[in-house]
Protein backbone atom coordinates (compact mmCIF):
# COMPACT_ATOMS: atom_id res chain seq x y z
CA UNK A 1 0.00 0.00 0.00
CA UNK A 2 2.85 2.36 0.95
CA UNK A 3 4.45 2.44 -2.75
CA UNK A 4 1.06 2.92 -4.15
CA UNK A 5 0.88 6.09 -2.42
CA UNK A 6 4.50 6.65 -3.98
CA UNK A 7 3.51 5.82 -7.17
CA UNK A 8 0.63 7.78 -7.30
CA UNK A 9 2.36 10.96 -5.77
CA UNK A 10 5.29 10.57 -8.65
CA UNK A 11 2.34 9.91 -11.16
CA UNK A 12 0.10 13.03 -10.68
CA UNK A 13 3.07 15.47 -9.79
CA UNK A 14 4.43 14.05 -13.53
CA UNK A 15 1.05 14.84 -14.94
CA UNK A 16 -0.33 18.03 -13.15
CA UNK A 17 3.48 19.44 -13.85
CA UNK A 18 3.12 20.41 -9.96
CA UNK A 19 5.53 19.99 -6.73
CA UNK A 20 5.15 16.46 -4.81
CA UNK A 21 4.85 18.30 -1.40
CA UNK A 22 1.64 19.88 -3.63
CA UNK A 23 0.36 16.45 -4.23
CA UNK A 24 1.19 14.76 -0.72
CA UNK A 25 -0.53 17.56 0.92
CA UNK A 26 -4.13 16.87 -0.94
CA UNK A 27 -3.59 13.03 -0.70
CA UNK A 28 -2.99 13.91 3.14
CA UNK A 29 -6.50 16.17 3.32
CA UNK A 30 -8.27 13.24 1.41
CA UNK A 31 -7.22 10.67 3.82
CA UNK A 32 -8.18 13.22 6.93
CA UNK A 33 -11.50 13.61 5.38
CA UNK A 34 -12.08 9.62 4.99
CA UNK A 35 -10.94 9.60 8.54
CA UNK A 36 -13.24 12.20 9.89
CA UNK A 37 -16.59 10.37 7.87
CA UNK A 38 -15.41 6.70 9.94
CA UNK A 39 -15.08 8.52 13.10
CA UNK A 40 -18.90 9.43 12.80
CA UNK A 41 -18.25 13.10 14.64
CA UNK A 42 -17.75 16.44 14.29
CA UNK A 43 -14.02 16.31 14.68
CA UNK A 44 -10.33 17.74 13.66
CA UNK A 45 -8.40 15.14 12.00
CA UNK A 46 -4.76 15.31 10.52
CA UNK A 47 -3.02 12.60 7.98
CA UNK A 48 0.89 12.96 8.00
CA UNK A 49 2.13 10.95 5.23
CA UNK A 50 6.09 9.60 5.27
CA UNK A 51 7.33 11.01 1.92
CA UNK A 52 9.80 8.36 1.90
CA UNK A 53 8.35 5.47 2.74
CA UNK A 54 4.67 6.47 1.57
CA UNK A 55 3.56 4.89 5.20
CA UNK A 56 1.07 7.39 6.43
CA UNK A 57 -0.63 7.92 9.86
CA UNK A 58 -3.99 9.40 10.98
CA UNK A 59 -4.39 11.55 14.92
CA UNK A 60 -7.08 13.28 16.01
CA UNK A 61 -6.70 16.74 17.29
CA UNK A 62 -8.40 19.00 20.27
CA UNK A 63 -7.71 22.16 20.29
CA UNK A 64 -6.73 23.62 23.48
CA UNK A 65 -9.26 26.06 25.28
CA UNK A 66 -9.46 27.47 29.44
CA UNK A 67 -10.87 25.65 32.00
CA UNK A 68 -13.74 29.06 32.23
CA UNK A 69 -15.11 28.09 28.95
CA UNK A 70 -19.12 27.45 29.68
CA UNK A 71 -19.03 24.82 26.21
CA UNK A 72 -16.76 23.20 24.11
CA UNK A 73 -17.28 21.44 20.75
CA UNK A 74 -15.99 17.49 20.13
CA UNK A 75 -12.99 19.40 18.62
CA UNK A 76 -12.00 21.55 21.54
CA UNK A 77 -10.91 20.38 25.08
CA UNK A 78 -10.10 21.89 28.36
CA UNK A 79 -6.71 22.83 29.35
CA UNK A 80 -7.32 20.44 32.61
CA UNK A 81 -7.82 17.28 30.33
CA UNK A 82 -5.00 18.59 27.53
CA UNK A 83 -1.98 18.58 30.56
CA UNK A 84 -2.90 14.70 31.32
CA UNK A 85 -1.80 14.21 27.66
CA UNK A 86 0.69 16.41 27.09
CA UNK A 87 2.56 18.51 30.08
CA UNK A 88 3.83 21.35 28.51
CA UNK A 89 0.39 21.78 26.70
CA UNK A 90 -1.14 25.51 26.95
CA UNK A 91 -4.22 27.40 25.55
CA UNK A 92 -4.48 27.43 22.01
CA UNK A 93 -2.21 24.80 21.29
CA UNK A 94 -3.43 20.99 20.47
CA UNK A 95 -2.82 17.76 21.75
CA UNK A 96 -3.72 14.43 19.59
CA UNK A 97 -4.39 10.92 19.11
CA UNK A 98 -3.71 8.56 17.20
CA UNK A 99 -6.61 6.87 15.41
CA UNK A 100 -6.80 3.51 13.01
CA UNK A 101 -6.21 5.19 9.39
CA UNK A 102 -8.39 4.20 7.12
CA UNK A 103 -6.99 1.83 3.83
CA UNK A 104 -5.99 3.81 1.23
CA UNK A 105 -8.03 1.32 -1.40
CA UNK A 106 -11.36 2.62 0.32
CA UNK A 107 -11.01 6.18 -0.95
CA UNK A 108 -9.40 5.42 -4.55
CA UNK A 109 -7.27 7.33 -6.59
CA UNK A 110 -10.49 9.01 -8.16
CA UNK A 111 -11.38 10.57 -4.69
CA UNK A 112 -7.50 11.93 -4.22
CA UNK A 113 -7.01 13.53 -7.81
CA UNK A 114 -10.36 15.61 -7.03
CA UNK A 115 -8.82 17.01 -4.21
CA UNK A 116 -5.58 17.08 -6.12
CA UNK A 117 -7.26 19.07 -9.36
CA UNK A 118 -9.12 21.76 -6.38
CA UNK A 119 -5.77 22.71 -5.26
CA UNK A 120 -4.25 22.81 -8.29
CA UNK A 121 -6.91 25.12 -9.63
CA UNK A 122 -7.09 27.33 -6.44
CA UNK A 123 -3.12 27.71 -6.75
CA UNK A 124 -3.67 28.62 -10.40
CA UNK A 125 -6.23 31.15 -9.73
CA UNK A 126 -4.39 33.00 -6.96
CA UNK A 127 -1.07 32.87 -8.88
CA UNK A 128 -3.40 34.38 -11.53
CA UNK A 129 -4.80 36.99 -9.41
CA UNK A 130 -0.98 37.92 -8.11
CA UNK A 131 0.19 38.45 -11.48
CA UNK A 132 -2.56 40.68 -11.88
CA UNK A 133 -1.62 42.52 -8.47
CA UNK A 134 2.14 42.51 -9.26
CA UNK A 135 1.56 43.67 -13.11
CA UNK A 136 -0.81 46.49 -11.48
CA UNK A 137 -3.06 45.41 -14.61
CA UNK A 138 -6.37 47.11 -13.18
CA UNK A 139 -7.90 48.37 -16.56
CA UNK A 140 -8.81 44.43 -17.72
CA UNK A 141 -10.76 43.57 -20.74
CA UNK A 142 -12.75 40.28 -21.39
CA UNK A 143 -15.74 38.60 -23.01
CA UNK A 144 -18.87 38.32 -21.29
CA UNK A 145 -19.34 34.62 -21.00
CA UNK A 146 -22.73 34.32 -19.06
CA UNK A 147 -25.52 36.86 -16.63
CA UNK A 148 -26.43 35.61 -13.55
CA UNK A 149 -29.33 37.57 -12.13
CA UNK A 150 -28.10 40.85 -13.81
CA UNK A 151 -24.72 40.15 -13.32
CA UNK A 152 -22.15 39.79 -15.88
CA UNK A 153 -19.67 37.07 -15.55
CA UNK A 154 -16.60 38.10 -17.69
CA UNK A 155 -14.19 35.51 -18.84
CA UNK A 156 -10.24 37.80 -18.35
CA UNK A 157 -7.52 35.56 -19.72
CA UNK A 158 -7.76 32.18 -17.63
CA UNK A 159 -10.00 33.07 -14.30
CA UNK A 160 -13.52 33.83 -14.25
CA UNK A 161 -14.60 37.93 -13.11
CA UNK A 162 -18.20 39.40 -12.46
CA UNK A 163 -19.04 42.66 -13.66
CA UNK A 164 -22.46 43.44 -11.00
CA UNK A 165 -25.36 45.35 -12.26
CA UNK A 166 -24.51 48.16 -10.15
CA UNK A 167 -20.62 48.34 -11.22
CA UNK A 168 -22.20 48.95 -14.91
CA UNK A 169 -23.15 52.28 -16.66
CA UNK A 170 -26.52 53.21 -16.56
CA UNK A 171 -28.68 52.12 -19.39
CA UNK A 172 -25.44 49.70 -20.74
CA UNK A 173 -27.12 47.01 -22.33
CA UNK A 174 -24.47 44.03 -22.34
CA UNK A 175 -24.86 40.74 -23.42
CA UNK A 176 -23.38 37.57 -23.82
CA UNK A 177 -20.51 37.51 -25.97
CA UNK A 178 -19.84 41.04 -26.13
CA UNK A 179 -16.10 42.20 -25.28
CA UNK A 180 -15.96 44.72 -22.19
CA UNK A 181 -13.10 46.56 -20.68
CA UNK A 182 -13.42 47.54 -16.94
CA UNK A 183 -11.72 48.19 -14.24
CA UNK A 184 -10.61 45.69 -11.61
CA UNK A 185 -12.33 46.94 -8.37
CA UNK A 186 -11.57 44.55 -5.60
CA UNK A 187 -11.42 40.95 -4.87
CA UNK A 188 -13.36 39.18 -2.66
CA UNK A 189 -12.08 36.20 -1.09
CA UNK A 190 -15.50 33.85 0.02
CA UNK A 191 -16.11 30.63 0.18
CA UNK A 192 -15.43 29.30 -3.10
CA UNK A 193 -12.21 31.02 -3.56
CA UNK A 194 -11.17 35.07 -4.48
CA UNK A 195 -13.11 36.79 -7.08
CA UNK A 196 -12.23 39.80 -9.31
CA UNK A 197 -15.24 42.66 -9.35
CA UNK A 198 -15.36 45.15 -12.12
CA UNK A 199 -16.54 48.44 -12.32
CA UNK A 200 -17.46 50.74 -15.13
CA UNK A 201 -18.51 53.30 -12.91
CA UNK A 202 -15.41 53.72 -11.05
CA UNK A 203 -13.84 57.21 -11.26
CA UNK A 204 -10.37 55.00 -11.59
CA UNK A 205 -12.07 53.86 -14.75
CA UNK A 206 -12.06 56.92 -16.21
CA UNK A 207 -8.39 57.63 -15.29
CA UNK A 208 -7.32 54.34 -16.91
CA UNK A 209 -8.98 54.96 -20.13
CA UNK A 210 -7.49 58.16 -20.47
CA UNK A 211 -3.99 56.54 -19.64
CA UNK A 212 -4.20 54.24 -22.11
CA UNK A 213 -5.22 57.13 -24.71
CA UNK A 214 -2.67 59.74 -23.55
CA UNK A 215 1.04 58.08 -23.85
CA UNK A 216 2.33 61.74 -21.71
CA UNK A 217 0.76 60.66 -18.92
CA UNK A 218 2.25 57.32 -18.06
CA UNK A 219 5.55 58.78 -19.43
CA UNK A 220 5.13 60.96 -16.22
CA UNK A 221 4.72 64.41 -18.33
CA UNK A 222 1.02 64.98 -17.59
CA UNK A 223 -0.37 63.63 -13.94
CA UNK A 224 -4.74 63.36 -13.58
CA UNK A 225 -4.83 64.67 -9.87
CA UNK A 226 -8.57 63.45 -9.66
CA UNK A 227 -11.57 62.14 -11.46
CA UNK A 228 -15.20 62.63 -10.92
CA UNK A 229 -18.25 60.67 -12.19
CA UNK A 230 -22.28 61.03 -13.12
CA UNK A 231 -21.80 57.22 -15.02
CA UNK A 232 -23.06 57.35 -18.64
CA UNK A 233 -23.82 61.14 -18.44
CA UNK A 234 -20.76 63.26 -17.78
CA UNK A 235 -17.79 63.45 -15.55
CA UNK A 236 -14.75 65.65 -14.68
CA UNK A 237 -10.64 65.01 -14.58
CA UNK A 238 -8.26 67.54 -13.29
CA UNK A 239 -5.14 67.32 -14.89
CA UNK A 240 -1.49 68.95 -14.49
CA UNK A 241 1.56 69.22 -16.20
CA UNK A 242 5.35 68.17 -15.12
CA UNK A 243 6.63 69.47 -18.28
CA UNK A 244 6.12 73.41 -19.29
CA UNK A 245 5.89 72.66 -22.88
CA UNK A 246 2.89 70.67 -22.37
CA UNK A 247 -0.95 71.62 -22.03
CA UNK A 248 -2.45 69.50 -20.03
CA UNK A 249 -5.82 70.38 -21.35
CA UNK A 250 -5.18 70.07 -25.39
CA UNK A 251 -3.28 66.69 -24.79
CA UNK A 252 -5.97 65.12 -23.19
CA UNK A 253 -8.66 66.60 -25.69
CA UNK A 254 -5.87 65.09 -28.28
CA UNK A 255 -5.80 66.11 -32.31
CA UNK A 256 -9.22 67.56 -33.13
CA UNK A 257 -10.49 65.48 -30.33
CA UNK A 258 -9.79 62.53 -30.99
CA UNK A 259 -8.23 60.93 -27.33
CA UNK A 260 -11.37 62.24 -25.32
CA UNK A 261 -13.72 61.02 -27.91
CA UNK A 262 -12.07 57.65 -27.67
CA UNK A 263 -12.54 57.75 -23.99
CA UNK A 264 -16.12 59.14 -24.55
CA UNK A 265 -17.04 56.39 -26.91
CA UNK A 266 -16.25 53.50 -24.41
CA UNK A 267 -18.31 55.48 -21.54
CA UNK A 268 -21.40 55.46 -23.45
CA UNK A 269 -21.17 58.92 -24.89
CA UNK A 270 -20.44 60.37 -21.16
CA UNK A 271 -19.11 63.57 -21.30
CA UNK A 272 -15.98 64.29 -19.97
CA UNK A 273 -14.91 68.00 -18.63
CA UNK A 274 -11.10 68.16 -18.44
CA UNK A 275 -10.10 71.34 -15.79
CA UNK A 276 -6.75 72.13 -15.47
CA UNK A 277 -5.65 71.70 -11.27
CA UNK A 278 -4.36 74.44 -8.91
CA UNK A 279 -2.49 74.08 -6.32
CA UNK A 280 -4.72 76.97 -5.13
CA UNK A 281 -8.03 75.49 -3.88
CA UNK A 282 -10.02 78.94 -4.67
CA UNK A 283 -8.77 78.63 -8.03
CA UNK A 284 -9.32 75.09 -8.19
CA UNK A 285 -12.83 75.06 -7.81
CA UNK A 286 -13.65 77.95 -10.58
CA UNK A 287 -11.43 75.75 -13.27
CA UNK A 288 -14.11 72.90 -11.52
CA UNK A 289 -17.15 75.19 -12.32
CA UNK A 290 -16.61 76.16 -15.69
CA UNK A 291 -18.35 77.03 -17.97
CA UNK A 292 -19.90 78.69 -15.41
CA UNK A 293 -18.19 82.37 -14.51
CA UNK A 294 -17.79 82.68 -10.88
CA UNK A 295 -17.85 86.10 -9.45
CA UNK A 296 -15.97 85.66 -6.08
CA UNK A 297 -15.11 83.09 -3.87
CA UNK A 298 -15.26 82.88 0.39
CA UNK A 299 -13.37 80.50 1.61
CA UNK A 300 -14.12 78.92 5.17
CA UNK A 301 -10.56 76.48 5.72
CA UNK A 302 -12.47 75.43 9.26
CA UNK A 303 -15.23 74.03 8.00
CA UNK A 304 -13.72 73.33 4.67
CA UNK A 305 -16.24 74.79 2.25
CA UNK A 306 -16.43 77.60 -0.38
CA UNK A 307 -19.15 80.23 -0.42
CA UNK A 308 -19.07 79.93 -4.32
CA UNK A 309 -20.56 84.08 -5.86
CA UNK A 310 -22.21 83.86 -8.81
CA UNK A 311 -24.37 86.80 -11.16
CA UNK A 312 -28.12 85.74 -11.70
CA UNK A 313 -27.83 84.88 -14.82
CA UNK A 314 -24.53 82.47 -14.18
CA UNK A 315 -26.32 80.47 -11.33
CA UNK A 316 -28.18 77.83 -13.39
CA UNK A 317 -25.15 76.82 -15.40
CA UNK A 318 -22.92 76.59 -12.31
CA UNK A 319 -25.63 73.92 -10.72
CA UNK A 320 -26.27 72.17 -13.99
CA UNK A 321 -29.05 70.16 -14.75
CA UNK A 322 -30.31 68.19 -10.83
CA UNK A 323 -27.23 69.79 -9.58
CA UNK A 324 -25.14 67.98 -11.71
CA UNK A 325 -22.33 70.30 -12.00
CA UNK A 326 -21.25 71.91 -8.82
CA UNK A 327 -21.82 68.14 -7.26
CA UNK A 328 -19.27 67.38 -9.58
CA UNK A 329 -17.02 69.98 -8.80
CA UNK A 330 -17.42 69.21 -5.34
CA UNK A 331 -15.94 65.53 -5.41
CA UNK A 332 -13.74 66.67 -7.40
CA UNK A 333 -12.11 69.46 -5.75
CA UNK A 334 -13.01 67.70 -2.09
CA UNK A 335 -14.60 71.30 -0.75
CA UNK A 336 -18.25 71.60 0.48
CA UNK A 337 -19.46 74.13 -2.45
CA UNK A 338 -22.09 76.74 -1.13
CA UNK A 339 -23.65 78.53 -4.84
CA UNK A 340 -25.51 81.75 -3.90
CA UNK A 341 -26.06 85.27 -6.01
CA UNK A 342 -24.20 88.59 -5.45
CA UNK A 343 -27.53 89.48 -4.00
CA UNK A 344 -27.67 87.10 -1.11
CA UNK A 345 -23.75 87.24 -0.72
CA UNK A 346 -24.14 90.88 0.08
CA UNK A 347 -27.33 90.03 2.17
CA UNK A 348 -25.31 87.23 4.04
CA UNK A 349 -22.42 89.75 4.32
CA UNK A 350 -24.31 92.15 5.56
CA UNK A 351 -26.11 89.86 8.85
CA UNK A 352 -22.58 88.68 9.59
CA UNK A 353 -21.49 91.95 9.88
CA UNK A 354 -23.80 93.31 11.96
CA UNK A 355 -24.49 90.08 14.58
CA UNK A 356 -20.74 90.39 14.87
CA UNK A 357 -20.96 94.42 15.49
CA UNK A 358 -23.55 93.40 17.71
CA UNK A 359 -21.44 91.08 19.83
CA UNK A 360 -18.46 93.59 20.17
CA UNK A 361 -20.53 96.85 21.45
CA UNK A 362 -22.44 94.43 24.14
CA UNK A 363 -18.99 91.99 25.37
CA UNK A 364 -16.47 95.03 24.89
CA UNK A 365 -19.10 97.81 25.88
CA UNK A 366 -17.91 100.02 23.06
CA UNK A 367 -20.01 102.19 20.80
CA UNK A 368 -20.85 101.35 17.47
CA UNK A 369 -18.23 103.21 15.51
CA UNK A 370 -15.32 101.68 17.74
CA UNK A 371 -17.31 98.58 16.78
CA UNK A 372 -17.49 99.01 13.04
CA UNK A 373 -13.77 99.40 12.63
CA UNK A 374 -12.93 96.23 14.40
CA UNK A 375 -14.92 94.78 12.02
CA UNK A 376 -13.70 96.34 9.01
CA UNK A 377 -10.03 95.75 10.29
CA UNK A 378 -11.25 92.12 9.49
CA UNK A 379 -11.71 91.38 13.63
CA UNK A 380 -14.35 88.42 13.61
CA UNK A 381 -14.01 86.77 17.35
CA UNK A 382 -13.28 87.95 20.85
CA UNK A 383 -10.24 85.71 20.50
CA UNK A 384 -8.69 87.63 18.27
CA UNK A 385 -9.27 90.88 20.01
CA UNK A 386 -7.92 89.42 22.76
CA UNK A 387 -4.64 87.60 21.25
CA UNK A 388 -3.95 89.08 17.90
CA UNK A 389 -0.60 90.61 18.75
CA UNK A 390 -0.51 93.67 19.85
CA UNK A 391 1.76 95.76 17.05
CA UNK A 392 -0.73 94.37 15.05
CA UNK A 393 -3.76 96.27 16.70
CA UNK A 394 -1.89 99.63 16.62
CA UNK A 395 -1.69 99.70 13.30
CA UNK A 396 -4.82 100.73 13.41
CA UNK A 397 -4.95 103.99 13.15
CA UNK A 398 -8.03 105.24 14.83
CA UNK A 399 -6.63 103.20 17.62
CA UNK A 400 -3.91 104.45 20.30
CA UNK A 401 -2.26 102.60 22.94
CA UNK A 402 -4.59 103.07 25.84
CA UNK A 403 -7.84 102.07 23.47
CA UNK A 404 -5.96 98.92 22.02
CA UNK A 405 -5.01 98.25 25.99
CA UNK A 406 -8.74 98.43 26.75
CA UNK A 407 -9.98 97.00 23.86
CA UNK A 408 -8.16 93.31 24.75
CA UNK A 409 -8.23 93.65 28.36
CA UNK A 410 -12.40 93.81 27.86
CA UNK A 411 -12.10 91.31 25.08
CA UNK A 412 -10.15 88.52 27.97
CA UNK A 413 -12.63 89.49 30.61
CA UNK A 414 -15.93 88.78 28.49
CA UNK A 415 -14.09 85.36 27.59
CA UNK A 416 -13.44 84.45 31.11
CA UNK A 417 -16.91 85.07 32.05
CA UNK A 418 -18.34 83.49 29.15
CA UNK A 419 -16.05 80.09 30.40
CA UNK A 420 -17.23 80.50 33.96
CA UNK A 421 -21.10 80.62 32.66
CA UNK A 422 -20.06 77.88 30.06
CA UNK A 423 -18.92 75.83 33.01
CA UNK A 424 -21.31 76.60 35.49
CA UNK A 425 -24.33 75.56 32.66
CA UNK A 426 -22.22 71.92 32.19
CA UNK A 427 -22.41 71.13 36.11
CA UNK A 428 -25.77 71.85 36.42
CA UNK A 429 -26.24 69.68 33.45
CA UNK A 430 -24.66 67.11 34.65
CA UNK A 431 -26.50 66.90 38.02
CA UNK A 432 -29.86 66.71 36.19
CA UNK A 433 -27.98 63.94 33.41
CA UNK A 434 -27.02 61.93 36.44
CA UNK A 435 -30.27 60.91 37.94
CA UNK A 436 -30.48 58.80 35.08
CA UNK A 437 -29.43 54.83 35.55
CA UNK A 438 -26.50 54.29 33.53
CA UNK A 439 -24.93 57.61 33.38
CA UNK A 440 -21.58 58.59 34.50
CA UNK A 441 -19.66 61.65 35.05
CA UNK A 442 -17.50 61.60 31.81
CA UNK A 443 -20.53 61.27 29.77
CA UNK A 444 -22.33 63.90 31.47
CA UNK A 445 -20.09 66.35 30.99
CA UNK A 446 -19.56 65.16 27.00
CA UNK A 447 -22.90 65.96 26.40
CA UNK A 448 -23.28 68.93 28.38
CA UNK A 449 -20.62 70.38 26.42
CA UNK A 450 -22.49 69.07 22.93
CA UNK A 451 -25.83 71.05 24.53
CA UNK A 452 -27.65 67.95 25.39
CA UNK A 453 -28.25 69.58 28.99
CA UNK A 454 -31.62 67.76 30.22
CA UNK A 455 -33.34 64.35 30.11
CA UNK A 456 -35.46 65.81 27.91
CA UNK A 457 -33.13 66.83 25.66
CA UNK A 458 -30.85 63.11 25.60
CA UNK A 459 -34.43 61.20 24.84
CA UNK A 460 -35.07 62.56 21.78
CA UNK A 461 -31.71 61.72 20.18
CA UNK A 462 -31.23 58.59 18.44
CA UNK A 463 -28.81 55.63 19.15
CA UNK A 464 -26.22 56.60 16.38
CA UNK A 465 -26.56 60.03 17.55
CA UNK A 466 -25.70 59.48 20.85
CA UNK A 467 -22.60 56.84 20.16
CA UNK A 468 -20.95 59.41 17.71
CA UNK A 469 -20.77 62.05 20.48
CA UNK A 470 -19.62 60.22 23.15
CA UNK A 471 -18.22 56.69 21.47
CA UNK A 472 -19.75 54.16 23.53
CA UNK A 473 -21.22 51.02 22.29
CA UNK A 474 -24.65 51.04 20.93
CA UNK A 475 -26.27 49.00 23.67
CA UNK A 476 -25.14 51.19 26.67
CA UNK A 477 -26.83 54.36 24.25
CA UNK A 478 -29.94 52.55 23.67
CA UNK A 479 -30.37 51.80 27.53
CA UNK A 480 -29.11 55.56 28.16
CA UNK A 481 -31.92 56.91 25.67
CA UNK A 482 -34.72 54.43 26.96
CA UNK A 483 -33.84 55.40 30.38
CA UNK A 484 -34.68 59.46 29.53
CA UNK A 485 -37.57 58.64 27.54
CA UNK A 486 -39.22 56.40 31.09
CA UNK A 487 -40.87 59.27 31.81
CA UNK A 488 -42.67 59.78 28.86
CA UNK A 489 -44.26 56.22 29.57
CA UNK A 490 -45.23 57.05 32.85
Amino acid sequence: MSREVLLLVDALAREKNVGKEIVFGALESALAAATKKKLHDDVDVRVAIDRSTGDYSSFRRWEVVSDDEAEITAGQMRLADALEKDPDVEVGGHVEEAVDAVEFGRIGAQSAKQVIFQRIRDAEREQLISDFLERREFLVSGTIKRMERGNAMVEVGKIEAVLPRDQMIPKENLRVGDRVRSYLLRIDRGGRGPQLVLSRVAPEFLVKLFEMEVPEIDEGMLEIVAAARDPGSRAKIAVRSHDQRIDPIGTCVGMRGSRVQAVTGELMGERVDIILWSADPATFVINALAPAEISGVVVDEEAHSMDIIVEEDQLAQAIGRSGQNVRLATELTGWQLNLMTVEESDQKNQEEFEAIRKLFMEKLDVAEEVSDILVQEGFRTLEEVAYVPLNEMLEIESFDEDTVNALRSRARNALLTEAIASEEKVEHATDDLMALEGMDVQIAKQLATKGITTWEDLADLAVDDLVEMTGMDAERAGKLIMAARAPWFE
